[in-house]
């Protein structure tokens, strides 16, 4: 269960002080105990149930960020990459629902995060990136500006944040952002006067000839915004300050935000369970009819009740199956008072993923359901089964019946490769098993079946489609690595460094 206001719960406190101090007089104290309802019923207890799409208006941005050599120059502390590090996360926090792209550039740009208003995934990726794995030294404006203009984004709103490089060509930069409808504004981080730079082993940079290199902001900067109607800002004294700077830049652009679909976690909030009681106290205090009052209650909150043990035995058996933990998600499942398309399809994935392909099969076959998205993925599913027992000709059957349903790359992958092992199944190939699918959508997709379901790729030869289970797609994944504060941060990969670092060795103009 979550608490989605636990700031009210102080109020509990002062509360709970009265209550134990002062004289315990029966009225008072029940009224001390129906504020104490209330203030549970304001901090809005409330179970998770899954991850929905809804609809808000955002702005589009693109942060590019200059990662290269120069931006670890100290003319602003620590350094320029730091800080202009800590003024991106300011950024983000500042503008919480807009949709928000992240560039990493030297020589050559690199998308970080694509355009997302999960600003957490955008802080986790930015804190990921580690400039000692980047070689390069130069800073190629051009290349970042025709990647910008490739994209196929209808806002450009660029965000540049750099010390400028060398580049000197302003009149082609103008070109390129002028024909592509960019947007830019600039922080500008470094001193006029400029200076040098220091190496990881702590002796100062110096060029081929040995000669100190020093570096300052770049004026071209400043002269490209006055050519293409842009912003110019340098570093205020704090990240902070620099980032409400760029904030009000962009706030007073005219342009308007646009519908986009964010996922957000879906809640079934109890917050009346404690004004039920508060009201049921309240009236066997000031109320001579209680008796009567208390069976009509009791009437009216037994199915209440049932259904919100069944949420929360549900969510536990999710939980469980999440972990692995799958003689735990049955022990939870064998609580439920009421059967349902979630229980029943929690309770085939589960003997799946315990290798009980019979049972998961049968559990599978006793599902009814009128969607056509819901008796695909129980197509599927049941092929699946088949195909663990290496009965390939009933799994084809099944998977020719859930692409009659709609196109799946999945199923019809599948479906070729138990074709061959139905053909060459006398030769024992040792050919892997079908790829799986995870039919992992939230409570209120599998009931309507309404919206498209995902593929869980992650196991290829072990999955099944989760039909009711909650947040285990791949997509979800990311979803539980935005929403979830405690999720490890994972480095970025060398591939990802790869693609900075490419075309270090024949850099043109490193400085």
């Amino acid at each position: 269960m979550s608490i989605l206001y636990p700031g009210f719960l102080w109020l509990l406190v002062p509360l709970s002080l009265l209550f134990w101090t002062r004289e315990k007089k029966m009225i008072e104290t029940g009224h001390l105990i129906i504020l104490m309802l209330f203030v549970l019923a304001l901090s809005r207890p409330a179970i998770k149930q899954g991850i929905e799409e809804s609809p808000i208006e955002a702005k589009e941005f693109i942060i590019t960020l200059d990662v290269s050599h120069s931006m670890k120059a100290k003319d602003i502390k620590p350094n320029r990459y730091d800080f202009a590090k800590e003024t991106a996360h300011a950024l983000l926090a500042s503008s919480p629902t807009d949709n928000i792209m992240l560039i990493a550039f030297t020589s050559n740009p690199l998308l970080l995060s694509p355009p997302t208003t999960d600003h957490k995934l955008i802080s986790i990726a930015l804190e990921s990136l580690n400039p000692e794995y980047i070689l390069t030294k130069g800073t190629s404006l051009e290349k970042l500006f025709k990647k910008v203009a490739s994209m196929k984004t209808e806002q450009k709103n660029l965000i540049l944040i750099t010390d400028g490089g060398e580049e000197e060509n302003v009149e082609k930069l103008s070109a390129i952002i002028q024909s592509s409808n960019i947007s830019l504004t600039i922080l500008a981080l470094g001193s006029r006067q400029g200076t040098t730079i220091e190496n990881a082993d702590g002796s100062l940079l110096k060029d081929k000839e040995q000669n100190l290199i020093i570096s300052r902001i770049n004026p071209l900067l400043e002269r490209l915004t006055s050519q293409t109607g842009g912003t110019y800002i340098t570093a205020s004294s704090t990240p902070a300050s620099t980032a409400q700077a760029l904030y009000d830049a962009l706030e007073m652009d005219d342009q308007k935000g646009e519908l986009i679909t964010k996922k957000q976690h879906r809640y079934r909030e109890l917050y009346q369970i404690p004004l039920l009681f508060a009201l049921l106290l309240f009236l066997m205090l000031h109320t001579r009819a209680v008796k009567f009052l208390l069976v009509a209650f009791t009437l009216l909150g037994i199915q209440a009740e049932a259904s919100v043990f069944d949420n929360y035995y549900l969510d536990k058996a999710y939980q469980a199956y999440q972990d692995r933990e799958f003689n735990t998600t049955n022990e939870y499942l064998d609580k439920l008072d009421t059967s349902s398309l979630q229980s029943r399809f929690a309770l085939a994935n589960t003997y799946y993923r315990q290798g009980d392909y019979k049972k998961a099969l049968k559990n599978y076959l006793s599902i009814r359901s009128t969607s056509p998205l819901i008796k695909q993925k129980l197509y599927y599913n049941i092929a699946n089964c088949y195909a663990k027992q290496k009965v390939y000709e009933k799994a084809k059957i099944y998977y020719t019946k859930a692409l009659q349903l709609g196109e799946d790359k999945d199923a019809r992958a599948n479906l070729a490769l138990v074709a061959l092992l139905a053909d060459k199944k006398s030769a024992q190939l040792g050919i892997a098993h079908p790829k799986s699918q995870s039919s992992d959508s939230s409570k209120s997709e599998q009931q309507d079946g309404s919206k498209e379901e995902s593929r869980d790729e992650d196991q290829p030869s072990s999955g099944s489609g989760d039909g009711g289970e909650k947040s285990n797609t791949k997509e979800q994944e990311k979803g539980k690595l935005m929403l979830d504060s405690k999720q490890e941060k994972q480095p970025l990969s060398s591939k990802v460094y790869e693609l900075i670092n490419k075309g270090y060795i024949h850099e043109k103009q490193p400085w």
